[in-house]
């Protein structure tokens, strides 16, 4: 079986009683451990106007981190495109790109990332926005290609690096992976946010592919939800917690159906079950969550994966 390569998914969660301060220092820590622990990416998703989560702007934090890691790659997970100018995306990660070449991945996303009115404060009429959002990605791989034209005027997202970054569309359901075989995108299936099977969304979208110039062949990626510890008491006892906490902030919706999947388990038991999902999924890269609400154990859950997943005994 082809080893498996693992991504970590950050949210950069504020902890109680943490400033924003702490908390971004905990995500560069996370990823130069993800770094030296031998995971193949790092991401950092985005989101607005959430109390306990300390990034809006992936692009920022990805600056700093790549000035301070040497081999990860490095990515958003997601931007959110409803947002903003295809222009000002591509600059951005254009920038990072020529500041980390080779090292710089582009995914995206179509989801608010906050409440209604941060939404609207931050670009107006959002639905309008992800109603455009074909016309929308096609501008952002036109621009990431050198080949865009606003009203007929060629337009670069200057600087031009030499490895641009890779695109990725990020999603739970048919129509993202719509979205990313058509415009020629990789695509990542949030096992993470969705109870759905992500197994036939996977082969929809390598089923109908349009290569690109930046994607030639279909690529794919699972982002899961993962809780990894010692003994499988301690894994046990760590993921109620988990969904306790994740339930508390559900309350109300008056729904009683089952969440997401949330995998937990010793380094054994995990290693097995991830190389189960990825033979299902027919993909050698996951990208993992963790979601714990303590910065050492939730660094301990990767490393703990990493020295039975990733090349066991070469952990640093």
């Amino acid at each position: 079986m082809k080893p498996l390569r693992l991504g970590v998914l950050d949210l950069a969660p504020r902890l109680s009683g943490i400033s924003a301060e702490t908390a971004l220092q905990e995500a560069l820590l996370l990823a130069q451990s993800a770094e030296a622990w031998g995971y193949h990416r790092y991401w950092v998703a985005e989101h607005h106007d959430i109390q306990g989560l300390a990034c809006p702007s992936p692009e920022v934090l990805l600056g700093y981190v790549g000035a301070l890691t040497s081999r990860i790659q490095l990515g958003s997970g997601a931007l959110l495109l409803p947002h903003y100018s295809p222009l000002k995306v591509v600059e951005s990660f254009h920038l990072l790109s020529a500041l980390c070449p080779g090292r710089i991945e582009l995914g995206l996303g179509r989801a608010p990332g906050g409440p209604p009115h941060a939404a609207m404060a931050l670009s107006g009429n959002f639905l309008k926005a992800v109603a455009e959002l074909p016309e929308t990605i096609r501008a952002v791989m036109e621009l990431l290609q050198d080949g865009y034209a606003y009203e007929g005027q060629p337009v670069s997202a200057r600087p031009l690096p030499a490895k641009p970054p890779v695109p990725w569309l990020l999603g739970t359901g048919v129509r993202s992976a719509e979205y990313a075989a058509r415009f020629g995108t990789g695509y990542v299936f949030g096992s993470y946010m969705s109870d759905k099977e992500a197994e036939p969304v996977l082969e929809q979208y390598r089923r109908n592919f349009e290569p690109s110039l930046l994607m030639p062949e279909p690529r794919t990626m699972v982002a899961v939800a993962v809780i990894c510890a010692s003994s499988a008491e301690e894994a046990s006892l760590l993921a109620e917690e988990s969904r306790a906490e994740q339930g508390d902030r559900g309350a109300g919706s008056g729904e009683d159906k089952p969440g997401p999947p949330l995998l937990c388990g010793t380094p054994q038991q995990l290693r097995e079950e991830l190389q189960q999902m990825a033979h299902r999924c027919k993909t050698g890269d996951l990208l993992i969550f963790t979601p714990l609400k303590d910065y050492e154990k939730r660094r301990a859950s990767y490393r703990l994966l990493a020295e039975s997943v990733l090349s066991p005994g070469k952990i640093i």
